[in-house]
């Protein structure tokens, strides 16, 4: 593409919506507060998350999202569901309460959104407060619930101190209950400045009894739950929700958690904790309501020393009534203990006990094959097998062997629960393949490496070697040693196998390098324990690794040594490697631009990105040297000249964040970006090096916020990009682009570095001056050239001939140079 390419006037963007699909991590990977059969219709149920959404069961076991559509650009908002609800008279509808947080982290006002088709569409109700579906207390519930009489009737207990909603319209619009005066008090800790933590936890469920009476076509009973531990904690309505009134003789020292209706029983069942959870808990108790006789009957399975976690998950068998299960909502050492009673509480039955101590006896096998790496990185490694935060557990309703409950890590479950009564030993497995529930922090894709390097949030990492194996979740997450989580990771330009990955946890060793593009790892030799989080950049050979830390500032480290401060870069500099020159990084603070020419040791301001405050992201073209991209919040500039001058693409896309470069058709390669264009703000891409760009997102497919989104174009495959959000793991889209390039030519360059020197400032020039020089010292035996020489050998699937072309016509062993055309050749491997 020639530079001139670059001064067109811009194309409106086309509506060309790649093919979405994401890639498998197989295990879930988060939070599961929520799990609802629907009561009368089988084969149907849905799982809430904490940050990814809503999910529907498949009848292989499998789960399919469906709430990706409603992720807008601006925010993960609706990602985060607090409350589920399915209608007992409708087996289509379903509803969740959406939101993230009641704090200034969600500047949104919360939403009711239904479903009449599973999910396949939704429309929305707004609601005037917050919805916390990431907030303390999210693992109780349910918040949401349908009258099972009257479809046309949903209660809503909100937080913050809102209280009772209702909808008289089948969830078009909600009114608050004024009826209903108790909110919920709780607050976990009020002194947090946060507010993450001092907001009110509010109310815990909505539960209808549906053996009642009706009034004027509702039912007449309706009990509602709150975050009360000192006086009362559950409420009733005996005239459809006109009148309230606290349930005598009910328990106040904990929290309810779960509440199940037992029709033929006449009777509920409480789960209690001395916390909100799903983190907390130190006591609890289970407790039995008689309806007809509205007596209130303990039936806790332990007591005394042996209770110290309180309950959470709590399931009832719809076809053996007084048949229950309940789970302690976080015992965190040796494990989780879950309970069958078949008696209505009155004994119970354990899944695990002690033997000789420390010997574990256990009446379960359990199994991940679906995730092999939960069994090798967790299982393996932890006596925790059952899991943590166990908020929900449900048997279905329609098979008294099919279970789900949910974790803060997956979901498990089995298809043979009736065994606990004969030969007291059940089969459990990870079941939560297709939720997709992971914060991915930094997405790679390296050209000749691996496909795909996810760093995540909680779970390490995982590597796809190749394109085929992103269906297939993988064996292991990034070990040896895992971080908890890994904030970062990148690769060598002209070493691909090399990969180098940083870590969030504070106070241990937090960088780690792969020799075999991520498949095994060891600890770096210069790491110390008081560096951790934030972005990495590797040299092109592999042996330079610079660290924008969270902890403090740029360190440096060369062939494994000590990392040192970088005194030119501030904390929070956005920093890049050069894929092929191993000499060249480049920084961005503020919106300045700053290159290194002596392998990250100094740094210089450099050429100039007029209009811009803020460098977002910097891309090095992975195939020539000298060739990125900057996104700013003034759009995205190009530079052939490492750094020196810089022109602003001629394409309509403002205000971006990330920016990568991938694959395109034949020889060239795609850009791809987040950003504002003529299609709003979402997912770009260009064949052209962005004089013109295609909406590549559609409207079907979300991201949530395109300030956060990761971004990597795919080294290897042509025309596919990946996506890595927060909440959803990572997407990988295919599609076509029309264009070719991939940046202006090297004959074009001259262009561009005179368009940019003349509009720039004398500091700029001398800035770039410079920087030329201090590279000439390193590279180049003639002081006075103004850029570094080409380097003799051109390295994999670099440029090495065509028209005007003055680089290395020689390539690296192992490949041969092929001219594609008469203005382009390329080494490819022989």
């Amino acid at each position: 593409m020639k530079f001139a390419a670059l001064c067109l006037a811009a194309t409106q963007a086309a509506q060309a919506a790649f093919t979405w699909n994401s890639a498998r991590f197989g295990g879930g990977g988060g939070f599961v507060p929520g799990i609802v059969f629907h009561p009368t219709a089988p084969g149907i149920a849905y799982a809430r998350t904490d940050i990814g959404g809503v999910y529907r069961l498949n009848s292989d076991d499998s789960w399919t999202p469906i709430t990706d559509s409603l992720a807008d650009t601006q925010g993960w908002h609706n990602w985060g569901a607090d409350a589920l609800a399915v209608d007992p008279q409708k087996p289509d509808v379903v509803y969740f309460a959406a939101g993230l947080y009641t704090n200034s982290w969600d500047p949104s006002p919360g939403a009711i959104f239904k479903s009449t088709d599973r999910g396949a569409t939704w429309t929305s109700a707004p609601l005037k407060f917050k919805v916390g579906g990431n907030m303390p207390g999210r693992g109780m519930g349910e918040r949401l619930a349908v009258d099972p009489s009257n479809s046309n009737i949903v209660y809503f207990g909100a937080r913050s101190g809102n209280g009772l909603w209702k909808s008289s319209d089948a969830g078009k619009s909600f009114a608050k209950v004024d009826s209903f005066t108790a909110v919920g008090t709780y607050i976990p800790v009020p002194g947090d400045t946060t507010g993450y933590n001092s907001d009110i936890i509010g109310l815990s469920f909505v539960a209808f009894d549906s053996t009642s009476a009706l009034v004027n076509g509702a039912t007449s009973r309706i009990f509602v739950g709150t975050a009360d531990n000192t006086t009362a904690s559950v409420y009733v309505s005996e005239d459809a929700g006109k009148t309230w009134s606290a349930v005598p003789g009910q328990p106040k020292r904990f929290f309810p958690h779960k509440c199940k209706l037992s029709p033929e029983e006449g009777a509920l069942y409480l789960s209690y904790a001395d916390g909100a959870g799903p983190y907390d808990g130190t006591s609890g108790a289970v407790w039995r309501y008689d309806l007809k006789s509205k007596t209130w009957t303990d039936i806790t399975p332990v007591s005394g020393s042996d209770l110290t976690f309180g309950f959470g998950g709590l399931a009832l068998d719809a076809k053996k009534p007084g048949t229950i299960v309940v789970a302690t909502l976080n015992s965190w050492w040796p494990d989780a203990q879950i309970y069958r009673s078949v008696d209505s509480g009155k004994t119970w039955s354990v899944l695990w006990k002690w033997g000789n101590y420390p010997e574990m006896i256990y009446y379960y096998g359990i199994s991940t094959p679906k995730a092999p790496w939960i069994r090798k990185d967790f299982l393996d490694v932890d006596s925790k097998w059952l899991g943590w935060m166990i908020e929900s557990f449900e048997i279905d309703p329609h098979d008294s062997d099919h279970f789900l409950y949910g974790t803060g890590l997956t979901v498990y479950g089995g298809h043979d629960l009736t065994k606990w009564d004969s030969i007291h030993n059940i089969t459990i497995q990870s079941l939560a393949d297709g939720i997709e529930e992971t914060a991915v922090l930094e997405v790679a894709s390296a050209p000749g490496g691996s496909e795909l390097l996810a760093a995540v949030g909680d779970v390490s990492g995982y590597t796809f070697a190749k394109d085929s194996d992103l269906g297939t979740s993988p064996k292991n997450v990034w070990d040896g040693p895992k971080f908890t989580s890994t904030g970062g990771v990148d690769y060598a330009g002209n070493s691909p196998s090399k990969v180098v990955r940083v870590g969030n946890d504070a106070g241990a060793k937090m960088v780690a390098l792969s020799t075999d593009g991520g498949i095994s790892w060891a600890i770096h030799g210069g790491a110390d324990t008081t560096n951790n989080g934030g972005s990495v950049a590797y040299s092109a050979d592999g042996d330079i690794i610079l660290w924008s830390t969270a902890s403090g500032g740029v360190v440096r480290s060369q062939n494994e040594g000590a990392f040192a401060a970088v005194a030119a870069l501030g904390p929070a500099s956005v920093i890049a490697a050069d894929r092929r020159n191993n000499s060249y990084f480049y920084a961005g603070s503020a919106g300045s631009f700053l290159v290194s020419a002596d392998g990250g040791k100094t740094f210089a301001k450099s050429g100039t990105l007029t209009g811009a405050t803020a460098i977002r992201d910097i891309s090095a073209h992975p195939a020539a040297g000298g060739k990125l991209y900057v996104s700013t919040d003034a759009g995205i500039f190009y530079s052939e000249d490492f750094g020196k001058s810089f022109a602003a693409l001629a394409g309509n896309l403002k205000n971006t964040y990330q920016v990568a470069l991938g694959r395109g058709s034949g020889t060239g390669w795609n850009l791809y970006a987040f950003g504002t264009g003529s299609n709003g703000a979402r997912l770009y891409g260009s064949a052209d090096g962005g004089s013109s760009w295609t909406d590549i997102q559609g409207g079907a497919q979300g991201f949530g916020s395109i300030e956060g989104a990761r971004l990597a174009g795919s080294g290897n495959v042509a025309n596919k990009v990946y996506v890595g959000t927060n909440g959803r793991g990572v997407f990988h889209g295919v599609g076509a682009l029309v264009g070719g390039g991939g940046g202006p030519s090297t004959s074009s360059s001259q262009q561009a570095t005179k368009s940019a020197t003349s509009s720039s400032s004398s500091k700029s020039v001398t800035s770039s001056s410079s920087v030329s020089t201090s590279s000439s010292t390193l590279i180049s035996t003639t002081k006075t050239s103004s850029a570094p020489p080409p380097v003799q050998t051109a390295g994999p699937y670099e440029r090495c001939g065509g028209s005007g072309w003055t680089g290395p016509t020689a390539c690296a062993s192992g490949y041969i140079c092929k001219l594609w055309n008469e203005f382009y050749a390329q080494c490819v491997p022989k």
